[in-house]
């Protein structure tokens, strides 16, 4: 297990079944982690050192884990770009429209599907806790959170949009640009300029 331990930590700590299997760990080795108390199950088939201090944000690692695809967005990219004052109660992730939909026991998921530039726009990608995770930084967020206002809710996407000008964490002519994209420039000017 020593070995095993090793090849968790200079994979970050984190590892789906199939990459432990691929470093050369056996799935017996792995349940015996598990059943011994060295590794905790973050997720279905995701397991995680318990020697090191748990990820600061568990439930995108576990899902950043699972769908390397997927790109956190609304109230969960919200919430990773510190914007305005919406606690996430699932872990909101975008995929494209034909993509497989994940199933989790754990942690709650929301799936939205996105097409085209729709979904390819705007993505910067973090490491959390050595797990790469795929993000719509700001601007794209506030155009999001307009799409899916019927979703969300109005008063969450004009927060977004006061709080990311407000912060300067994306300008008006970059909202504006991934409002063309989502076409909702029409629904999201009136609201710029009011701010004017």
């Amino acid at each position: 297990m020593r070995v095993a331990t090793a090849v968790f930590r200079t994979a970050g700590g984190t590892l789906r079944t199939r990459e432990a299997a691929e470093r050369g760990i056996h799935y017996s080795t792995l349940y015996g982690m598990r059943d011994a108390g060295l590794l905790e199950q973050l997720s279905r088939g995701v397991y995680r050192l318990t020697e090191l201090q748990a990820p600061s944000k568990y439930d995108v690692v576990a899902v950043a884990e699972r769908v390397p695809d997927a790109v956190l967005c609304l109230i969960s990219a919200l919430d990773f770009h510190e914007i305005g004052t919406q606690i996430p109660s699932a872990v909101s992730i975008a995929i494209g429209g034909k993509d497989w939909h994940p199933q989790f026991d754990y942690p709650g998921v929301r799936i939205y599907r996105m097409s085209g530039e729709a979904l390819t726009a705007g993505i910067e990608e973090h490491t959390i806790d050595g797990t790469a995770v795929k993000v719509f930084n700001p601007a794209k967020t506030v155009a999001d959170c307009f799409k899916f206002r019927n979703k969300i809710g109005l008063d969450v996407a004009l927060e977004a949009l006061r709080e990311t000008v407000r912060s300067r964490k994306a300008t008006r002519d970059e909202i504006m640009k991934y409002a063309e994209i989502d076409r909702v420039s029409k629904v999201v000017r009136p609201y710029l300029e009011a701010m004017e």
